[in-house]
């Protein structure tokens, strides 16, 4: 990315970057700031601008609004994003990149913090989805006594991935006397998840979808916690049923969630049938699939064998053209300007627990995002 515009002359911030200051969001043509000098560092920028806000009191730098704040590695984040959603596991892009395995777990956590923000305001000023296909696709985490089941919203007609949430399960299935001893163990020493956790989940996934539409039409299959969720509903909604067993090609109704859900397998190395790289943490798996949300919906286009396919965001109307990683990570985003669903909120502060995990790290940097 091309950061040396940052350090012209010309330049200026475009708000205080202290939530807490009249203006971080006020009006800033009266912003009392000032140029407090610079200081050097051995990537580029290598002379960055510092300021005060005189309001506050509270100084900062160029280098505050861009995507790499307070990174040692600026460049990492660009390199990481199209490994993530080409089937490469945490260590095998650590491996490539010659970087340690953790550094590549803060980062791609990082990605999926920005992409949240990111689509956040991409669809502030979207068009309503009307019409939409939801389903859910089953993994795990930590092991498979923990499996999890990710909910998925997917506009019908333009393919454009809107929402996703996700649902502890129990497991189930054919089970040897051992696993089942084990799994009683687990609960017993765990708690059990909520039965209607899916029903739950998929109320908020279509709460958040449809906004404050008064109808739509949605399409899922015949699991019975959809038909409840959507029953808990105050949108009139045509709920239309296509069974799970009626073949999954693309004259079936729920064609754009099943590709979708192709899309996943195939690009996320920790949803692959048979792999070693699941994830160890739900809440890490929410972030990879937001980096394959904003991948899916405005980098990539909608068939992969027909060159120059529009993206789903194109369909949609919301650009013109698909953007690129520079773009992408053009400017940081700030949490405080933008209000999150509440799983996604849950997601972006690292809250969302694993059973089995004694300490989990959540998201509680204070200048940094």
């Amino acid at each position: 990315m091309n950061t040396k515009n940052k350090t012209a002359v010309s330049w200026s911030p475009p708000f205080c970057p202290n939530p807490k200051c009249f203006y971080h969001n006020g009006p800033n043509d009266q912003w009392p700031v000032k140029l407090i000098g610079y200081f050097r560092r051995h990537n580029p920028p290598h002379r960055v601008q510092r300021f005060l806000c005189k309001a506050c009191q509270r100084s900062f730098s160029t280098q505050t609004f861009s995507q790499s704040y307070w990174q040692k590695l600026p460049d990492l984040d660009a390199k990481i994003i199209m490994k993530t959603v080409g089937g490469m596991a945490n260590r095998q892009i650590a491996r490539d990149l010659k970087v340690a395995p953790e550094t590549i777990n803060r980062h791609i956590a990082r990605l999926g913090r920005h992409c949240f923000l990111f689509h956040q305001e991409q669809m502030k000023s979207a068009p309503p989805v009307k019409v939409v296909v939801v389903d859910g696709f089953e993994t795990f985490e930590l092991s498979q006594y923990h499996p999890i089941h990710h909910h998925v919203a997917v506009e019908k007609e333009t393919d454009f991935f809107v929402y996703f949430t996700d649902s502890e399960l129990r497991r189930k299935g054919r089970m040897t006397a051992p696993q089942k001893r084990r799994r009683k163990e687990l609960e017993l020493l765990l708690g059990r998840p909520d039965p209607k956790a899916i029903e739950y989940d998929m109320m908020e996934l279509l709460e958040v979808t449809l906004g404050d539409q008064q109808t739509a039409i949605v399409h899922s299959d015949d699991h019975p916690a959809y038909r409840r969720s959507i029953n808990r509903l105050d949108i009139s909604i045509d709920h239309r049923i296509t069974p799970g067993s009626k073949h999954r090609d693309s004259r079936n109704s729920l064609w754009a969630v099943n590709l979708l859900d192709l899309l996943i397998r195939h690009s996320n190395a920790n949803h692959k049938r048979e792999t070693i790289a699941w994830s160890k943490r739900r809440q890490s798996s929410a972030e990879r699939l937001a980096i394959l949300l904003v991948w899916r919906n405005y980098m990539k286009g909608r068939r992969e064998k027909k060159r120059g396919s529009p993206t789903p965001a194109m369909a949609r109307g919301m650009m013109e053209r698909p953007i690129v990683i520079p773009e992408l990570l053009e400017k940081r985003l700030f949490r405080s300007k933008f209000e999150l669903p509440p799983r996604w909120a849950e997601y972006y502060n690292r809250t969302v627990r694993t059973r089995g995990i004694e300490l989990e790290r959540h998201h509680e940097l204070k200048h940094a995002y």
